[in-house]
């Protein structure tokens, strides 16, 4: 079989350091851009015609690519149609997060403040029931359309049906359900306080976490235990009830290096690229962190980053 008749305007060995956030990761074998939903399940279709495997990247943020590559079809969404109705608002897989926290404010629906200044997609967002301040994608989605590869139909899937848990969602278990769009359901809201809950929240991100370098965001899952509360309000929690973030800094990691990678000063639960790091070095502070808050405090850390490329 032909890959390039498959996917026409397929590309061949793209590094993939320019399409993730962390600015790591070496090349893909075959990597082809979908600007359409229909698009996006003719590759899908290609690859499993041609038994290769893929990954779908968004914005490329909460992702750790392997050294090696990726040894399969990388399939980039571009799709991003929005759709406002009412309170409801329907928006493609490849929509950026902050675009959609934009038009909900100048819609006046609140709900999706909590989005803003996380450099996901809608897709990815609803696979890994992305959140911040309390909320989650839960809280705002109403149903999903996913293309089903085993019985290659598409489907509506109901919130409860996503079965979302904190990070988890049916999509991160069932692989063979791909995303394409999401409907969403907000409440009327005032535009200026909800413009306003967007700059305080920006505002709290920029002075607590590293923006200014290139990293995948919070590494690790918070401790199942733990509840996250409004930004400046104080964290009540016996010796169990850290964040990761905590539980790092309380080993004396922050600021540990490996290579061009290094656990932040800033929040310790972010691995910044300070310069040339590589995936093997993010690997290797991820692990130090790992081995060294289950030696202390016997709690073992779960990662919130996804890892394409490396072997099982």
């Amino acid at each position: 079989m032909n890959i390039e008749k498959e996917l026409p305007g397929i590309k061949k060995n793209i590094s993939l350091v320019q399409y993730t956030t962390f600015k790591i990761g070496g090349k893909a074998k075959y990597f082809c851009t979908v600007g359409t939903k229909e698009e996006l399940i003719e590759a899908v279709k290609a690859a499993k015609k041609m038994r290769l495997p893929f990954f779908i990247l968004g914005k490329g943020s909460n992702l750790l690519v392997s050294d090696k590559g990726f040894n399969g079809i990388v399939i980039k969404i571009v799709n991003c149609k929005l759709k406002v109705e009412n309170r409801k608002i329907s928006a493609d897989a490849g929509v950026p997060l902050n675009k959609l926290v934009s038009l909900s404010a100048e819609k006046s629906l609140t709900d999706m403040e909590w989005a803003v200044g996380i450099p996901g997609t809608v897709g990815g967002a609803v696979y890994g029931n992305a959140g911040s301040f309390g909320k989650s994608m839960k809280d705002v989605v109403d149903k999903v359309e996913v293309y089903d590869i085993k019985t290659r139909k598409v489907k509506i899937v109901s919130n409860k049906d996503c079965k979302f848990a904190y990070r988890e969602s049916i999509f991160k278990k069932n692989k063979n359900l791909i995303i394409l769009s999401t409907k969403l359901s907000l409440i009327r809201g005032e535009k200026k306080e909800i413009k306003n809950k967007i700059k305080e929240y920006l505002k709290y991100k920029k002075g607590t976490q590293p923006l200014n370098y290139p990293s995948a965001g919070s590494v690790f899952k918070n401790p199942k235990n733990f509840s996250a509360g409004e930004p400046g309000e104080e964290n009540k929690f016996s010796s169990s009830n850290f964040t990761a973030a905590q539980l790092i800094e309380k080993c004396g990691l922050k600021g540990e290096r490996a290579g061009g990678a290094k656990i932040s000063e800033k929040h310790a639960n972010f691995i910044v690229n300070f310069g040339g790091a590589t995936a093997k070095d993010a690997k290797k502070l991820i692990n130090l962190a790992k081995k060294s808050v289950k030696r202390k405090f016997g709690i073992v850390l779960k990662e919130e980053i996804q890892h394409i490329g490396f072997e099982n």
